[in-house]
C-alpha cells in the first residue's frame, strides 16, 4: 500500500506544472495568427477549459516574427500551416507577455524596444507582469506602464 503512495508523491512534482500550448492558424487575408493558450492541469485546478492568454497577428507579428520563431525553435517547436504544439512555461510567459504588450502598438522603434526588454526579463519578472496583465481589473493600465518603462529613453540598454 505504501509503494503506490510513494510513487504518486514522486510523480506529483512532474504533473503539478502549468501546461501551455501555441496555436497557429492562417486568416482569410493570408496573415498568420499565433496564440498562447493555458491548458487545464493539476497545477491550475480553477481552469476547466483552455484559456487564451494572448494573440498576435498581422503587421505586429511580422515585425517580431523572427524573435518568436527563434524562441519557439529553442523550445523545440516547429509550426507549419495550422498547427498546435505544447510549450514550456518560460517561453509561454515571455511570448504571451510579448503578444499582449505589442498588440496595440504602432511605432516600430518602440515595438523593438519593448520586445528587447521583454526578452531580457528573467522568468519571475515576466510572470509578474503577465499575471498583472491577466488578473487585474484594468489590464490596459498595467500594459501601458510596462510599455512606458521599456521605452523610456533613460533606460539602460
Amino acid at each position: 500500500m505504501t509503494a503506490p503512495r510513494a510513487r504518486r508523491a514522486a510523480d506529483a512534482p512532474l504533473l503539478a506544472v502549468p501546461r501551455y500550448e501555441v496555436r497557429q492558424r492562417t486568416l482569410r487575408s493570408g496573415a498568420t495568427e499565433l496564440s498562447i493558450w493555458q491548458l487545464p492541469s493539476p497545477a491550475t485546478p480553477s481552469l476547466r477549459a483552455p484559456h487564451r492568454l494572448a494573440t498576435l497577428y498581422g503587421r505586429n507579428l511580422e515585425l517580431v516574427e523572427h524573435r518568436v520563431l527563434r524562441r519557439l525553435s529553442k523550445a523545440g517547436v516547429r509550426l507549419q500551416g495550422t498547427a498546435t504544439a505544447g510549450l514550456d512555461e518560460h517561453s509561454s510567459l515571455v511570448l504571451a507577455l510579448l503578444f499582449r504588450t505589442l498588440a496595440p502598438m504602432r511605432t516600430r522603434e518602440r515595438m523593438r524596444d519593448v520586445a528587447e526588454g521583454i526578452e531580457a526579463m528573467p522568468r519571475e519578472e515576466a510572470a509578474y507582469w503577465l499575471g498583472m496583465a491577466v488578473h487585474r481589473k484594468n489590464p490596459r493600465r498595467v500594459l501601458g506602464a510596462l510599455r512606458m518603462l521599456l521605452t523610456d529613453p533613460a533606460r539602460p540598454r
